[in-house]
Order: structure tokens, then sequence, then C-alpha cells
């Protein structure tokens, strides 16, 4: 329990770990329940996405979910996203890049890349939301990036020491056991997405579901590869990056074959 309630502590804003005594070991394990909490904050975006659309159009409506989860995560992904950016775009070596991530200030390249972000991703939701039809979209969307991006720890080594992290905490290694409940939870959304929805048959959607989970995965490697050639391993950054890339990507070729 204690583990849930540290994960949440470190995805949003929800201040129980004043009500709690959660220790560094909880947060060292938080891994497993990351798709776990996409159904926290993908089931926000879903819930003011289904309540907003009731008032205004589409795109509103959007906007409005994607400022929920900024707001409850205190945009954490987003900050992540930016920082890894700024450091592969401004860093020409491993030193240089990990010092530019570290640092608290947003450059050019994260700024750009924020734009970009949002510019896509409200045009694709804009475009998609209509044809699907179900806010549980944001759940199972969330869920299996954040999944995919917890990964990156399955393959890749923490690329500084605990002593210089950010919040000086690296994350432990996962058991077979936890990998299996990690995928479940990640899963369960998607599985149930298809019968949420009166547009496609269930079995056409699961084809194009595959075909978008095959492209995200197909990123992710690419990714990975990157900050292994770059950095030799992974921070809290890339993770944030990674969940934010795969997201944008799930959703752009999801559009692209419905």
């Amino acid at each position: 329990m204690k583990r849930i309630i540290a994960a949440i502590t470190f995805f949003t804003r929800i201040p129980l770990w004043r009500m709690v005594n959660v220790s560094k070991q909880d947060y060292e394990h938080v891994v497993p329940l990351w798709p776990l909490m996409g159904w926290l904050t993908g089931g926000v975006m879903a819930l003011v996405f289904w309540l907003s659309q009731m008032v205004f159009p589409v795109s509103v409506s959007i906007i409005l979910s994607l400022g929920a989860r900024v707001f409850l995560t205190g945009a954490l992904h987003e900050d992540g996203f930016a920082d890894f950016w700024d450091g592969f775009g401004g860093g020409t070596d491993r030193e240089r890049t990990l010092a530019i991530m570290k640092d608290s200030h947003i450059g050019t390249y994260g700024v750009l890349s924020l734009i970009v972000y949002y510019i896509i991703l409200w045009s694709t939701l804009t475009a998609l939301m209509p044809r699907m039809g179900t806010p549980l979209l944001f759940v199972a969307v969330d869920s299996l990036c954040k999944y995919l991006s917890s990964t990156i720890i399955y393959f890749l080594p923490y690329a500084r020491t605990e002593a210089a992290a950010k919040n000086q905490l690296v994350y432990a290694q996962v058991s077979i056991w936890e990998k299996l409940y990690s995928l479940m939870f990640a899963l369960i959304p998607l599985a149930i997405l298809p019968f949420t929805q009166t547009v496609y048959t269930p079995i056409a959607l699961f084809i194009n579901i595959g075909y978008t989970c095959v492209a995200a995965i197909i990123v992710a490697i690419v990714l990975f590869i990157l900050m292994h050639k770059r950095i030799q391993g992974y921070t809290g950054d890339c993770c944030g990056a990674t969940f934010i890339i795969l997201e944008t990507v799930f959703y752009l070729v999801l559009l692209a074959v419905n």
C-alpha cells in the first residue's frame, strides 16, 4: 500500500506524504506501478473531457483535459521532456548532455519541443476523439506509455550516481512478478477500450491498436539506443521524455490507421 502512496506522491501533487510516512525504499520500488498511475492521470483527463464536452466543443475540451493533467502532475512529464531536448539538443558529449539536463533552467530546445508537442497533440486529439468516441482512450494510452517508459530500467543503467541524481533516488531493479503485474496494469485499459466505443468493431480496433503498439515499441527501442549512445544510460528526464514522445506517436499512428 505504501508503494502505491509513494507512486501517487511522485506522479501527482496530491499531498499524501503529509498523512502517511513513506520511506525512500518505497519510492525506489514504484516503477512497476507507473501504468497504474496512468489509470489516475489518464482517468482525470477522461473525466474532464467527458464533463467539458457537454458544454464546450471537442477542441476546447481537449485543452482542458491536457491542462488538468498538467495541474495534477505539476508538469512532471513536460519538465523531463523539455530537459531531455535541451540536453540532447545542446550537448555534444555525455558530460555536457548530463550537465544541461540537470540545469533547472529551460533552454531554446526545451521551449520549442513543448510548443511542437502541444500543437501536434492538440491537433491530433481534436481529429481523433470524435472518431473514437470514448474518453477511455486517455486512460489506455497514458497507462501503456507509462509502462513502455518504465521498461527503460530493464535495458539501461542509471546514467548518474545516486548522489548526483536530481531527487537523490535511483530506482530498484524489478522482479519477474513485478514485471508481470506492471504489464497487466498497462494492458487492461487497452483491452477494454474496443468495447467502450461504437464507431469500429472490436476486432477492427484491436488490429489498429496492434499497429499502433508496434510503432510505439519501435520508437521506444530507438530512444533507448539513442540514450545508450549519448549518455550510456538513462535519467529521470529520459523517462519523462520517453512517455511524452511515445504518447505523441501513439495518438498520431492511431489517427493515421483510423
